[in-house]
């Protein structure tokens, strides 16, 4: 096993920082000079902007018949990308497009697709681009070596996955492995791979779910034992609310692991909680970067010594929520009722986010953008459950959380904030049992108010004095960052994806 002096570094980068020129521009600066400074880099690569959902919907559209117009969407894409950088796409990327093509076709000609085969066909997002990016540093004299994803990450059996669900949203693990360690050490110049994708113990390709990049980079981080994980996007890190809804939203400057999951679980899209997740135990600091920006300040995630003062430090939301309410009088002192409820999830493949139970109702809420959710899935759900009890799916919902140090504690202070509900209607209170959120699920479209109102309660305005908690707000971040349109935000700090609506025009 090598011990090299040299800072490891894992840098992840996002769709919004590998879709253009300009972006691309920044990150080859940015490899330049940390190779100058001595530093040991591993690249991990998302799919540009939006493609994943147009893979996702490539299936379907090859069931129909409907694939070539999709897939000429698709090469279209990365085909201006790589003229855009003065890169020949059809060379580059032929033996990967000709792949899919086949993958596309042999689902026509059978007329179904199975897990395995959509987890191969969502793969090749990473892939493409990772292609591109890996000519584009290249052709700008930094020595790449390109490493295949699934020779570095094999998905591990956790007992949270089953059904699609083991191709779809697989997991590894983040322990030091030494043979790893001994190959990324000996990588001359830059390594560079795909993000999103792992290999399961039969050499299979899998994918790691929505978010998977950040998880798979967090997993790299881990095995490799490097010093760091940067994170890089179009947004410089979490914020304290939703900038688009709140533009004064705050910059949080740095967070315990445990606060930085909560804000992320509950509405934050810059990190994925489960890259959080893989490197808490092993107290790696995560520094969550602006592409546009690098000089700006940032959001840190590393481990505290000293307990913090109560304090809420965002109010976050998720929108998409669904709400499952079961109800019956039989349930009262039944012995089992949860568990024949929940083993109904877990038949299905759903994860339940929050639970709420009285003597005659149990109600759940589950995260359409984290669970594989349908309508098919939620009707197989209502019907399963229908067997014992009353169902009822409310939707479209928000889960609108204030997160922080010690919130129990803060309770008697937040009289006012709490005052707010009494305009809106809740479906579910619940506050978690590690004093982190507490969370309120609402119709959907009270949620920006809510937000905007309880941010101007909880959290300090900007014109007070920066703290090590709270940073810029976004307004004064966007002020002196020209050229940056806020409208590329989407949620607390999320940054807003091109999706591939028309994908042939």
């Amino acid at each position: 096993m090598s011990t090299p002096t040299a800072p490891r570094v894992v840098l992840k980068f996002g769709g919004s920082s590998v879709s253009s020129a300009a972006g691309w521009t920044a990150i080859s600066r940015l490899a330049r000079t940390r190779l100058d400074i001595g530093e040991k880099i591993l690249i991990v690569h998302s799919a540009l902007s939006g493609i994943t959902d147009g893979l996702d919907l490539l299936p379907e559209e090859a069931i129909a018949g409907r694939h070539l117009r999709l897939l000429g969407g698709l090469t279209k894409r990365h085909h201006r990308l790589a003229l855009e950088l003065d890169l020949d796409g059809l060379s580059i990327l032929r033996e990967e497009f000709a792949e899919l093509r086949g993958a596309a076709e042999g689902i026509a000609l059978t007329g179904e697709v199975t897990p395995r085969v959509r987890a191969r066909i969502l793969a090749f997002g990473e892939r493409l681009s990772a292609r591109i990016g890996a000519a584009y540093l290249r052709s700008h004299g930094i020595p790449v070596e390109w490493l295949e994803a699934g020779d570095l990450l094999t998905a591990v059996t956790t007992g949270r996955q089953s059904g699609d669900a083991v191709w779809l949203s697989a997991e590894c693990d983040a322990e030091l492995d030494q043979d790893l360690e001994a190959h990324l050490d000996t990588v001359v110049g830059i390594g560079l791979t795909q993000g999103f994708t792992a290999r399961n113990k039969n050499r299979e390709t899998v994918v790691l779910g929505r978010g998977g990049s950040d998880t798979a980079a967090a997993y790299l981080t881990g095995k490799w034992g490097a010093d760091r994980l940067e994170v890089w996007s179009d947004v410089p890190g979490m914020f304290s609310a939703d900038p688009q809804v709140v533009p004064s939203a705050r910059l949080l400057r740095r967070l315990n692991y445990q606060e930085a999951q909560e804000v992320a679980t509950t509405g934050s899209q810059v990190l994925h909680p489960r890259a959080i997740r893989a490197l808490r135990d092993r107290g790696i600091p995560i520094h969550l970067k602006s592409t546009l920006d690098p000089t700006a300040p940032n959001t840190i995630i590393e481990r505290t010594e000293n307990e913090e003062p109560p304090q809420v430090k965002a109010i976050s939301w998720k929108r998409k929520v669904v709400l499952v309410s079961m109800e019956t009088l039989g349930m009262w002192h039944e012995v089992g009722f949860l568990a024949r409820a929940f083993s109904v999830f877990h038949q299905i493949g759903l994860s339940i986010d929050l639970v709420s139970t009285s003597e005659t109702n149990v109600t759940v809420s589950l995260d359409s953008r984290a669970t594989l959710l349908n309508q098919k899935t939620l009707d197989e759900l209502e019907t399963r459950l229908s067997a014992f009890c009353r169902v009822r799916i409310i939707r479209p919902c928000a889960a609108v959380s204030l997160v922080g140090s010690r919130i129990r504690t803060m309770l008697p202070r937040m009289g006012p904030a709490l005052e707010t509900f009494e305009e809106h209607r809740v479906h579910l209170v619940s506050q978690a049992a590690n004093d982190l959120n507490l969370t309120f699920v609402v119709d959907e479209d009270q949620a920006p108010g809510l937000v905007r109102r309880l941010h101007s309660l909880l959290i300090p305005d900007a014109s007070e004095s920066s703290s090590l908690v709270f940073g810029p707000s976004w307004e004064d971040l966007k002020s002196e960052e020209p050229g940056t349109s806020s409208a590329q935000v989407d949620a607390v700090g999320t940054h807003r994806p091109e999706i591939l609506r028309n994908p042939g025009e």
